[in-house]
Formats: structure tokens, C-alpha cells, sequence
């Protein structure tokens, strides 16, 4: 049977047009390092991270993984003292299919919510695959986490009100974080913000058949940033948890979870089911599905009337979560 992929919203569809010729749906092994030299990578060197001076701005080296190389680190600290004492901490995990980017790909998202709740961003930096392969990665930003909650006290920052948040990639990662920072008994979480989130290394679920070809982040290109991480064993029986979170057998004990993603993108299906098993582990998730949505579609397309919404129910989200 054909499966008739849903519709995009009509805005993000013209979005899709302007973009198409730069960010199309496929990426095969042959194309990481053409894309990692992608015109976008080098117009993140020109953001202002400040927000016009609100935010004080560090790169910082720390210890990365033992017998690793040590990460780099992002920090934006809100200028001048803290209204209410230590602030919140919004830990940053980038996106990029676990094949490209850095601590600077996508950190407008949660420094706007920085800006609104007074918080401190730390965006970490990982090391990317293939030329590292698991577990590289969530070692890398476990690393930081670990960093960034033993230093919270010079940051201005509260080590007991640390939320992960991340998009494709990075919610991927933000949710293998939650798993391992549980079972290691690592620093406690008290959210996490799982934007379109790259949870599947079996990429077989109906939408990833529906969306082949078309939007951004299709199945090749889900196979290529997978199979970079992973290499033989994709797909396979023996697939950590801390790799694919899909995999994870017990979703008990995790802090309260934010999903979204788009109803028209590889990734609808093993959000969805996500958020489900979290609910049927006891545990606490909200879910959105935005209709019409591509994959990113909020950072691609910012201005429009679903970005404005997705927007508006992660900055809402984080509000409610901390005030409690």
C-alpha cells in the first residue's frame, strides 16, 4: 500500500520553496563534509549571542570524557545579578543529525527563553560521527552537564534546576541524557525539552516512509546520520538506549518531558510513540504535533503562524515547569 504523506501547512510550504536549493531532504555519506561547509555554518560566527548586550557571553574548555578530549562549552549569562537568586539553567544540545554543526547551531531558541526567564544557556559542543562513533557523543555532553552542575556557583546558576533541551539531534541526545544522567545518578534533571527529536536508529515507522524525498531530513538522510553513529550494529538487536532512545525498555524515574514535532516529517512517529511509553511508564510528557510541519520548521521558518504557536508552547511550557 502507498502511504500518502500529509500535507504541509501552506506557509511553511513556501517556505520549503526558498529553502530547497540549500537545505534539501537527503544527505548521503558522500555529502557530510560538502554540508558541514555549508554557507549556515558560517553565519553563525556573525550571531549576536548578547541579544544587544543582555547576555554576557565565554567559551570555555573543560574536561570532556576520561582519556577524551576536553568539549567546549557555550555560556550565556544574563548581565547583572540575578533577581531572585541562583537563575535556572538551560542545558543546550545541538541539532545537526549527529554528523554536523556546533554549540552554536540552533541556541536562538533557548536564549529568547533565557532572555523571558531570567535563565543561564550553556550549549555544549560533541564530538560528531563518523569520524566518532558512539558513545562519543552523549559522553561528551554528559561531560559538560557534569562540568556545568559542579560549577553552577560561578555561573550565577542553580545545580537543582537544570533543564536539557535540544532539537533533532540535540533532542535526541537530550533524551538519552535524561536515561543516563538517571541511571548513573548524575546530576538531577528537572526537565526535558525534546524538540523533533531523533529517537530511532530503525528509521522503518510509517512516516519515515511517507515523508521519503521530500521536506527536510528524509529517510536517506535519517540512514546516513545513523549509520555514521552506529555503523553495522544500525538497526540491529543490540542498540544502546543511551544511542537510540527508542530502545529504552524502562522510561521510568524521568524528569517531566516536553515533545514536539511536525505532523509531515520523518521523525511524527517515534516522537509520538515516545511520549506515549513515558505516559504508560507513570511518567509526565506533553506532546504537540504541529500540523503541516516539516522537520526544524520553526528555526527554518520562524515567522510563521505554526513557528509562532511551537514557539510560544516551549517557552510556556518552561514557564510552568519552572515555577514549580
Amino acid at each position: 500500500m502507498t502511504l500518502v504523506p500529509p500535507p504541509f501547512d501552506p506557509e511553511l510550504a513556501a517556505a520549503l520553496e526558498l529553502i530547497k536549493e540549500v537545505v534539501g531532504p537527503s544527505i548521503t555519506p558522500e555529502e557530510i563534509e560538502t554540508a558541514r561547509q555549508g554557507p549556515g555554518i558560517e553565519l553563525l560566527a556573525d550571531l549576536d549571542l548578547t541579544l544587544g548586550g543582555f547576555f554576557e557571553v565565554e567559551d570555555r574548555e573543560v574536561p570532556g570524557p576520561e582519556d577524551a578530549p576536553d568539549i567546549s562549552l557555550l555560556i550565556c549569562r544574563p548581565s547583572g545579578a540575578a533577581e531572585a537568586g541562583p537563575r535556572p539553567v538551560i542545558y543546550h544540545v545541538h541539532g545537526g543529525g549527529m554528523i554536523l554543526g556546533n554549540n552554536r547551531v540552533g541556541v536562538d531558541a533557548p536564549l529568547a527563553w533565557a532572555k523571558e526567564l531570567d535563565a543561564v544557556v550553556v550549549s555544549v559542543e560533541y564530538r560528531l560521527a563518523p569520524e566518532h562513533p558512539y558513545p562519543a557523543q552523549i559522553e561528551d555532553v554528559y561531560a559538560g552537564l557534569v562540568w556545568t552542575a559542579k560549577h553552577a556557583g560561578e555561573l550565577g546558576a542553580d545545580p537543582d534546576r537544570i533543564v536539557v533541551a535540544g532539537a533533532s539531534a540535540g533532542g535526541g541526545l537530550s533524551a538519552a541524557l535524561a536515561l543516563l544522567t538517571r541511571d548513573r545518578h548524575g546530576p538531577q534533571l528537572i526537565g526535558q525539552a525534546l524538540m523533533c527529536p531523533m529517537l530511532d536508529d530503525r528509521n522503518d515507522t510509517p512516516s519515515t516512509h511517507q515523508m521519503a524525498g521530500l521536506g527536510v531530513w528524509d529517510r536517506t538522510a535519517n540512514e546516513t546520520g545513523w549509520t555514521a553513529l552506529l555503523g553495522p550494529s544500525r538497526g540491529g538487536p543490540d542498540v544502546s538506549p543511551y544511542a537510540a532512545p527508542a530502545r529504552a525498555e524502562d522510561l521510568t524515574g524521568l524528569p517531566p518531558a516536553f515533545l514536539d514535532v511536525g505532523s509531515a516529517e520523518t521523525f511524527r512517529d517515534e516522537v509520538v510513540a515516545y511520549a506515549s511509553r513515558i505516559w504508560q511508564a507513570g511518567g509526565i510528557a506533553e506532546l504537540h504535533v504541529w500540523p503541516g510541519g516539516f522537520h526544524g520548521f520553526d528555526g527554518f521558518a520562524p515567522q510563521a503562524s505554526l513557528s509562532q504557536s511551537a514557539r510560544a508552547a516551549h517557552l510556556d511550557w518552561l514557564r510552568r515547569l519552572l515555577k514549580d
